[in-house]
């Protein structure tokens, strides 16, 4: 079976897509989109700046 070495693993689990959607105003699933798409860290900038253009 392959292993995934080297490759962060940026999904989010459902609490901490929770948690970024209430501070951000972005929906879970967002969030978690977000996360996949540019890794946790700057997944949750992402979401920020997010906020801050709508």
């Amino acid at each position: 079976m392959a292993t995934k070495q080297g490759k962060k693993d940026n999904r989010l689990s459902d609490k901490e897509a929770m948690h970024l959607a209430e501070i951000t105003d972005v929906s879970p699933q967002q969030a978690k989109d977000l996360a996949e798409k540019h890794g946790k860290e700057k997944g949750a900038k992402e979401a920020k700046n997010f906020k801050a253009e709508g």
